[in-house]
C-alpha cells in the first residue's frame, strides 16, 4: 500500500510540476503573441478610429491636401467656408431631430420607407431622391459613381433614373440602416410651394404631346375648367392653368389617391425622421451645400458641382408670383396642409404667400 501511495504521490507531484510547466509555457506563448500582435492591434485600432471618425460619427475629416492645394477652379471650398457650411449642416440636423420628436414622427407608430433611396457602396453615400429638387443633377452624379462614363451619359436618350436603377436596386429599410454605419446619408430639399410650381411648369405646361402628363392635363381641363371659371371667361390655354392644377392636386390628396412623384410630399417617401441624415442640402444654398458634400465624401475626382436642370420654360422663381396670384386663400390653406411636414421638418414658411393669393370669392365659399 505504501508503494502505491508513493507512486501516486510521485505522479501527483509530477503532474503538478507538468501543470506548472504547461502554465508557464502558456504564459510565455501568450506574452510572445501579445508582443507580436500588439503593434498590429494598435494599428487596427487607429485605423478603426479614423474610419469611425470619417464615416460612423461623421465628424469633419480635413482633407489637408485639398485645402492647401485646391483652387476655386476645382470647385472646392476653403477651410473657413467648409467649416461655415458644416455648422449650417449641424444646425439643420438638430432642427430636424427636434421637430421629429415634437411631431412624434420618430416613434415606432410611423413607418419608414426606402423606395426612393440609392445606396452607393463604393463611395459610401446614400441619397433619397426628391424629384424637382436637383434630382437630375444628382441622378447624373450617381450614374457617374456607378461607372457610366460622362460621354455616354451626355449622349444617351435613356432616362437617367432608368439607367440608375439598373445599377442601384431599390433597397429595403434594413439595407439602408446597415449601410448608414459607414456611409454619408443626404437629401436635397426645396420650399414645397416652389417645388410644386416647378413641377407644374415642367410636367404640365411643357408636357410632351400625348405623354402621361399631357393626358393628365386634358383630364384636369375637362373636370375643372368650367367648374372654376363659373360665369367668368374660361382660360384659353391648352394646358391646365395653375388654379386648375392645384384644385386637381388637392382633390387627389383629399381622396387619398397616390400623388404623382413630382409633387407628392417628400417627407412621406423619404421619411427623414426614420433615418439619420448627415447632410441636408437646401435648394436655396445648393451651390455651397453640394460643394461641401462632394468634399466631405471625397467625390471631387468623380463628380463636379454642376447644375443639370431638365426643366423647361421660364425660371420658376420669376414665375412664382404670377402663379400663386391665381389661386385662392382656401387653396393655399389646402397646400399648406398637404405639405405641412415638409414645411415644419425643414424650417420653411408659407406666410409670404398669403400676400400674393386672391381672397376667396363668395361663390367658392
Amino acid at each position: 500500500m505504501q508503494d502505491v501511495i508513493y507512486i501516486f504521490d510521485r505522479k501527483l507531484k509530477m503532474g503538478r510540476k507538468n501543470l506548472t510547466v504547461m502554465r508557464l509555457g502558456r504564459c510565455i506563448a501568450f506574452l510572445a503573441a501579445a508582443a507580436f500582435l500588439l503593434p498590429f492591434t494598435i494599428l487596427l485600432m487607429v485605423a478603426d478610429q479614423q474610419y469611425h471618425l470619417t464615416y460612423n460619427s461623421k465628424r469633419v475629416f480635413y482633407q489637408e491636401f485639398l485645402f492647401e492645394n485646391g483652387t476655386q477652379q476645382d470647385g472646392l471650398l476653403t477651410r473657413d467656408k467648409f467649416m461655415e457650411v458644416n455648422a449650417r449642416m449641424v444646425a439643420r440636423r438638430e432642427f430636424l431631430s427636434s421637430e421629429c420628436a415634437r411631431l412624434g414622427l420618430d416613434g415606432s407608430s410611423s413607418k419608414a420607407y426606402a423606395w426612393e433611396y440609392l445606396i452607393n457602396r463604393q463611395y459610401h453615400v446614400i441619397w433619397c431622391n426628391i424629384f424637382k429638387a436637383a434630382s437630375t443633377s444628382w441622378m447624373y452624379n450617381f450614374n457617374l459613381m456607378a461607372n457610366y462614363t460622362a460621354s455616354f451619359l451626355d449622349k444617351t436618350k435613356v432616362v437617367l433614373l432608368e439607367l440608375a436603377r439598373k445599377k442601384y436596386a431599390r433597397p429595403t429599410v434594413e439595407m439602408i440602416k446597415k449601410a448608414q454605419a459607414d456611409s454619408i446619408t443626404f437629401l436635397i430639399v426645396r420650399h414645397p410651394l416652389e417645388r410644386l410650381a416647378s413641377a407644374y411648369n415642367d410636367k404640365i405646361v411643357h408636357a410632351w404631346p400625348k405623354s402621361f402628363h399631357d393626358k393628365m392635363g386634358q383630364r384636369i381641363i375637362k373636370k375643372y375648367r368650367k367648374q372654376l371659371s363659373g360665369n367668368s371667361p374660361a382660360p384659353k390655354e391648352r394646358y391646365p392653368v395653375f388654379e386648375e392644377f392645384v384644385a386637381y392636386v388637392l382633390d387627389e390628396w383629399k381622396a387619398k389617391r397616390t400623388l404623382d412623384m413630382h409633387w407628392t410630399p417628400y417627407s412621406g417617401f423619404c421619411t427623414p425622421c426614420k433615418f439619420n441624415f448627415d447632410v441636408i442640402l437646401k435648394f436655396e444654398t445648393l451651390d455651397e451645400d453640394q460643394r461641401f458634400l462632394i468634399q466631405l465624401a471625397r467625390l471631387q475626382d468623380v463628380v463636379k458641382p454642376e447644375w443639370r436642370n431638365s426643366g423647361k420654360g421660364p425660371n420658376t422663381l420669376h414665375n412664382m408670383n404670377h402663379l400663386y396670384s391665381r389661386i385662392s386663400r382656401t387653396q393655399l390653406d389646402g397646400l399648406y396642409n398637404l405639405y405641412k411636414f415638409d414645411f415644419l421638418l425643414f424650417n420653411y414658411t408659407v406666410h409670404g404667400y398669403y400676400d400674393i393669393v386672391q381672397e376667396d370669392k363668395e361663390s367658392n365659399g
